[in-house]
């Protein structure tokens, strides 16, 4: 069974309003806090309020205004992707770049250098959390370097800090990294010829992974108390 035969499908989302004033999301009852990442309580509803076509845009609406807290989204893959993983990565890097989203990955090649230099091109500032000790170790499209010096054991540190994985391709280490990422509870999707791990979300393209990625950080948010 193929990764596109596994494939999640996605509810439709709630009704959604925009309001370009506040730079505020709302749902029935609700205004998305965008820097605590959560609902919360309707007090006065704007009267710009405009209808958001999906999760997706909403999404972007909030992720590339200020005020947002960016949580990264950690990409994951090998080091030596063919052709058909690295065109994947660099457009999901793009994709995430293009919402608003902060990347983060391993900063060395492959899947990991294709995805930084999508999202670099999309205007992002990817960060790569290296297991070097030097920062220059990275590659050349990583805007924020971190060298940990920590080796292979980077990659929890990576799946801990990511509030969302998405492999791309792999091997060993990225199954490694996957396996992580749902040790730690967080949501796990795959394209391409990612390993197949029970739990992960299947997802057939880039537009796939920024739709569950926005059901994960709005539909799905948690309401303030």
């Amino acid at each position: 069974m193929s990764l596109s035969d596994r494939a999640t499908p996605l509810s439709m989302p709630p009704s959604l309003t925009w309001s370009a004033t506040e730079c505020s999301l709302y749902r029935p009852g609700e205004r998305f806090d965008s820097w605590r990442l959560s609902w919360v309580a309707e007090e006065a509803r704007p009267s710009d309020l405009a209808a958001v076509a999906s999760s997706s845009e909403a999404l972007r609406l909030v992720f590339t205004a200020s005020k947002t807290r960016r949580v990264p989204v950690g990409v994951i893959g090998p080091r030596e992707a063919s052709d058909a993983e690295y065109k994947l990565a660099e457009a999901v890097g793009r994709a995430l770049g293009e919402h608003g989203l902060q990347l983060l990955c391993g900063g060395k090649s492959g899947v990991m250098e294709a995805a930084c230099k999508g999202n670099l091109e999309a205007g992002g500032l990817p960060i790569g959390l290296l297991p070097d000790t030097e920062w220059r170790e990275s590659n050349p499209y990583v805007a924020i370097p971190i060298a940990t010096g920590i080796g292979p054991v980077r990659n929890a540190i990576l799946a801990r800090a990511s509030t969302v994985l998405v492999a791309i391709g792999g091997g060993y280490g990225t199954l490694t990294e996957m396996a992580y990422g749902l040790h730690f509870d967080r949501p796990v999707l795959a394209l391409g010829d990612a390993p197949f791990v029970e739990g992960i979300l299947a997802c057939e393209t880039p537009g796939d992974v920024i739709a569950h990625i926005a059901r994960h950080l709005l539909d799905n948010a948690p309401r303030a108390a």
